[in-house]
């Protein structure tokens, strides 16, 4: 009876009925308390006539069996064993027999193999059995217990592979090839050598099997090539020892138009995958050609008739309605972005130059779009290669598809410009005025009705803006007459927020400059931010992220008045407004807030820190997934297991623990809101030291638990954040040098030196291990001799740094067994981390002193020196030169060992054919005059002709800055090996530099030596030197400290020689005795 009632129970709970469901779950949990309640679910899990009673029941009884299994006697277990085997042996409906294998695969994880060995028996008699479905049944049940815990069968892995080896050679049974390839994705992590060898003997057959299910069932075959993630994950040898063949599978499923976009987009993930790995491999064997021409097919397709790719919808409301579809079009586009970013340029474009010429100017819109899409993603990883080759050719198709006939084009070659703004700075900032105007005549040609083309048109103006410093000011009028007027004019809440956004990019670029426009923008700014219109929330959230902008950028007498109402408003609105993106937009307010304020953020800081901490440590938007294997049923149309309203809470001793854990899912904006409050948390400590002191310790721990988050962006802010957190409590040591400070600093540097040194070596994604060497440059810079107190830091970090620059940390395992032949060519991205590696040399250098650090020094040489070989490329000999060259700087007077063997090489980099090498050489000939002591006096005559030789000759002006500079150095080195009456004119007359305005500093400093030691030398040339100040006091870039330098210097003048001083004032124009009165006076 209790049985039959439990059966009508379950019953009830699939009506489609709300109240009898609801009164069914309360009647269940009654049941539930019972003693014989598993007895009950067992019987009618065996016995039932429904399928769908029987399925729910064995979920059920999996359900408790996951934590209960133990509290069962023994007698029960065994006979709950042996009826699951028996019940799953008869069964015929396959959602049940699904729901009995995962039963037994939950019991099983309990007892081993050992302990349960008729399960084993029945998986072997399954795999004997000429009998499809008892050989299917076997399978199931394996697949559900090697998903739930693989090591249960670690000793029978070679037997197993034997097993599906033979299953594999029959492709008549398409159930048994799923449940195989399922099974031997989860072994996949746990084979060993022997095992290795005989997987990879199976891929031809694992290839074939696939093909197959993609026949029968496109779902099921995209579960199936799990088994190529896996082995790309932990066993790439194995693919790459069959890499034509799964290359070839791969693009053969992702070309074929008629199969569905999720398939194809699943191959070409697996090609992704491989070209990040293994972009070398796919090289070598010649398979680069073939990829890219299929890829390049892909992007060219049109879209069905009548229709639209996505991204060429008119408004962007019908484009996120389609935002849900994986299109193989992007997805092929990304995969051509990977190859960009892990192949050599000089390896790609080769292959990629044939396919895109004709795309460009074909007839066909959509093949123009897939050529200047392809030029859009080349951008971010060879940058280098296009600014120094390709940038003139490339950027003038970008523009004029502008003016294509075809929207489709036009918004490829929107999306392209956008692209080359961020990734080839600073070349194509000065091609401004051939840009600006054709972004503004753009502009005014885009209905606003239109929302995703004119979204287009400010993504290219944002990205272009944005970074071109002073040469936005011609168009800054333009702009902003065109900005504040849509501002003021009827619009959409979307044009308002590209409109809000755009400014801020404006702000960026013209910093101070934007103030005769500052406060109607703050006005139209506070109207959005006091809104409560639900419509005009994306335009509030973008408010706020532009006001953060205008706080970081304006003067700070500017902003300061405005400051704490931000900050109180900022604050309000995370009250008020419970939305993930608003909190990040205004954790970079309080960020930029704290540049203003500084300390006097001190009231706002026990709020800040609380809504910060609470989105470190939210849960919210990551979505725990709970299950026991997959629930599909392979020759089944109905629905999957039914989902019972409420009944998470069946019995009040089960909780969300009976469920099996699977995964996660999650939602981007809550890990964007934990980047930032990371990151944001880092700078208001730097910015408000000592306010923040008191809330220092809790923001740290919760930080540094971030370094564990799976989201690359988090893990990077962190390590950041964990740099500042140092550099912030040094701060608070040089203002309050108390022991208790000191001892809080040495503890802190503890924790966040060895995370560093582990997160370089073992980190896989290379972001983050180029945020990690950044935030250590920083953090060594600022901390210095503070961070080597505790022995053996300085070995260990300089032995992380080694391994980088040899390549040899988790991030860069892809390459460490490609052939030696390959080493000369590189991918800019690799060259990147290994850039980054090499910074911290000379900050290292600099931090514990030359005498110091000289011993690691000349380990690291032969690796730079191995990077000034004429073969390698000219980013490369740049590199090593300019990390020489700045070690000098750090090593001082410890440089002088290093002279003999440095010297040649410098002056034979200063005939390089690169600019940047040459201007590295002779910045580093200046320093190692500077600071090589005696040993460098003897080559003076020959320096000193080699660099008059440059300058008279040298086309950069770079270069011809850089000279100036090591000709200064040499004098304050060195005066008596320089004929100084004849240098200083020269000097004078290069003035004003071109582009290193740095050198200024040197420069200046050199008249200010020479005048301090030999006084006539300057005093006869008062006349040259006012006329070229009068010109270089009028240049707003010139550095402070070299403007303090020449200010103090012509105040000397003046004192000693004052009528002299002012006949050279009167000589100049009037503007330019303006300025220099100006400066005299204001010192």
């Amino acid at each position: 009876m209790a049985t039959q009632e439990l059966e009508r129970i379950l019953s009830d709970l699939l009506q489609p009925d709300n109240a009898v469901i609801q009164q069914a779950t309360i009647q269940l949990k009654e049941t539930l308390r019972q003693p014989t309640a598993l007895s009950h679910l067992c019987q009618v899990m065996s016995d039932s006539q429904s399928p769908q009673i029987r399925q729910f029941a064995a979920v059920l009884v999996r359900r408790r069996m996951t934590k209960h299994w133990r509290k069962l006697p023994p007698p029960e277990q065994d006979t709950l064993k042996n009826l699951v085997l028996s019940t799953l042996q008869r069964e015929t409906d396959h959602k049940v027999c699904l729901g009995l294998a995962q039963l037994a695969a939950v019991i099983l994880k309990h007892e081993t193999l050992e302990r349960w060995p008729q399960l084993l028996g029945l998986i072997q008699q399954g795999a004997r059995s000429q009998d499809p479905t008892q050989c299917e049944v076997g399978l199931l049940l394996l697949s559900c217990a090697l998903e739930l815990d693989p090591e249960v069968f670690t000793p029978h892995y070679m037997e197993l592979l034997h097993f599906f080896n033979q299953i594999l050679s029959n492709l008549s049974h398409p159930a048994p090839l799923y449940y195989s390839l399922r099974s031997l994705s989860t072994m996949v992590a746990g084979l060993g050598s022997d095992e290795m060898n005989l997987m990879s003997s199976m891929m031809p057959k694992i290839i074939s099997a696939i093909r197959e299910l993609i026949r029968v069932d496109e779902a099921y075959a995209s579960d199936a090539m799990e088994v190529f993630d896996e082995l790309l994950d932990t066993e790439v040898a194995i693919i790459v020892q069959h890499l034509s063949e799964v290359v070839g599978f791969c693009l053969e499923v992702a070309s074929n138009p008629a199969l569905g976009d999720n398939l194809r987009v699943r191959a070409l993930t697996c090609i992704s995958f491989l070209s990040k790995l293994k972009s070398k491999a796919i090289l070598k064997h010649k398979l680069l050609s073939t990829t890219l021409s299929a890829l390049f097919t892909i992007m060219s397709a049109e879209p069905p008739p009548g229709q639209m790719d996505a991204e060429d919808e008119l408004t962007e409301e019908d484009i996120e309605d389609r935002a849900e579809v994986h299109s193989p079009k992007h997805f092929a586009a990304q995969v051509v972005d990977v190859l960009a970013l892990h192949l050599p340029p000089e390896k790609l474009f080769p292959h990629l130059t044939p396919l895109l010429e004709p795309a460009l100017l074909s007839s066909n819109p959509y093949h123009r779009k897939a050529g200047l899409m392809c030029l859009a993603v080349l951008a971010e990883g060879c940058g280098d290669h296009i600014r120094k080759k390709h940038l003139q050719p490339m950027l003038q198709v970008v523009c004029q598809a502008l003016s294509d006939n075809s929207q489709v084009v036009r918004n490829a070659a929107l999306f392209a410009l956008g692209q080359f703004s961020e990734n080839l700075q600073p070349d194509i900032a000065r091609h401004a005025d051939d840009i600006m105007p054709l972004l503004l005549r753009y502009l005014d040609g885009v209905e606003l009705a239109h929302t995703s083309h004119l979204a287009k048109a400010y993504y290219a103006l944002e990205n272009f803006v944005e970074n071109l410093e002073d040469k936005i000011s011609p168009y800054l009028p333009a702009l902003m007459e065109r900005m504040l007027s849509t501002l003021s004019s009827p619009g959409s809440p979307r044009t308002k927020e590209l409109v809000v956004s755009a400014i801020g990019a404006i702000a960026r670029a013209a910093q101070g400059t934007l103030l005769p426009y500052f406060q109607t923008v703050m006005d139209h700014l506070t109207g959005y931010l006091l809104t409560k219109r639900e419509d005009l929330r994306p335009v509030q959230i973008q408010s706020v992220e532009t006001l953060a902008i205008l706080a970081s950028v304006m003067d700070k007498d500017v902003f300061l008045p405005l400051a704490e109402r931000c900050c109180q408003l900022g604050l309000d609105l995370c009250d008020q407004v419970d939305d993930p993106d608003l909190r990040r937009c205004t954790y970079s307010l309080f960020s930029s807030l704290s540049i203003v304020l500084g300390d006097a953020l001190a009231p706002y800081l026990p709020r800040i820190t609380t809504l910060m901490l609470y989105s470190l440590k939210s849960t919210e938007g990551i979505e725990p997934h709970y299950g026991a294997g997959n629930s599909f049923l392979l020759f089944d149309d109905e629905d999957e297991e039914a989902e019972v309203e409420g009944d998470e809470n069946l019995s009040d001793d089960e909780d969300d623990d009976d469920f099996e854990f699977t995964g996660v899912c999650v939602r981007n904006s809550f890990m964007d809101e934990k980047e930032d409050a990371c990151l944001s948390l880092g700078e208001i400590a730097l910015n408000s030291s000592m306010a923040f002191l008191p809330f220092m310790d809790t923001c740290f721990q919760e930080v540094f638990k971030m370094l564990e988050c799976f989201f690359v962006g988090v893990r990077k802010s962190a390590f950041s954040s964990l740099g500042l957190f140092c550099i912030a409590l040094h701060q608070v040591c040089e203002r309050d040098p108390s022991e208790p400070n000191s001892a809080a600093l040495q503890k802190m540097l503890s924790s966040v030196l060895p995370a560093y040194i582990q997160g370089i070596q073992e980190d896989k994604e290379r972001p983050v291990v180029m945020e990690i060497l950044e935030a250590l440059t920083k953090l060594l810079k600022a901390c210095k001799q503070e961070t080597f107190r505790e022995p053996g830091r300085l070995a260990e970090l300089c032995r992380v740094i080694r391994l980088a620059l040899e390549k040899k940390i988790a991030c860069q395992e892809s390459s460490e067994d490609e052939d030696e032949e390959d080493e000369e060519d590189e991918a800019e991205y690799d060259s990147m981390l290994v850039e980054f590696a090499g910074e911290v040399i000379p900050t290292l250098a600099s931090a514990v002193g030359g005498e110091t650090f000289a011993p690691y020094f000349a380990g690291f040489l032969p690796l730079l020196l191995n990077k000034m070989k004429p073969t390698c490329t000219a980013a490369e000999k740049s590199f090593a030169v300019g990390i020489i060259a700045e070690s000098i700087q750090g090593l001082g007077r410890a440089s002088s060992p290093f002279v003999a063997r440095l010297l040649p090489l410098l002056v034979k980099a200063t005939r390089d054919k690169d600019m940047e090498v040459r201007s590295n050489a002779i910045f580093g000939l200046g320093v190692l005059a500077e600071h090589g002591g005696e040993v460098t006096h003897e080559h003076y005559p020959r320096l000193l002709g080699l660099l008059s030789s440059l300058l008279s000759q040298e086309p950069s002006c770079r270069v011809a800055d850089n000279v100036c500079g090591a000709v200064a150095r040499m004098v304050m080195a060195n005066p008596a090996g320089v004929p100084v009456g004849q240098v200083l004119p020269v000097l004078l007359r290069s003035l004003p530099l071109k582009e290193d305005l740095e050198e200024y500093k040197t420069v200046f400093r050199c008249l200010s030596f020479t005048y301090e030691h030999d006084p006539p030398q300057v005093l006869q040339l008062m006349g040259d030197i006012v006329q070229a100040s009068g010109t270089v006091l009028g240049n707003n870039v010139l550095p402070k400290a070299a403007r303090s330098t020449l200010v103090t210097l012509l105040h000397n003048l003046s004192s000693h020689r004052p009528d002299a001083f002012q006949s050279a004032k009167l000589s100049l124009p009037l503007e330019a005795q303006a300025q220099l009165e100006a400066a005299l006076s204001s010192s």
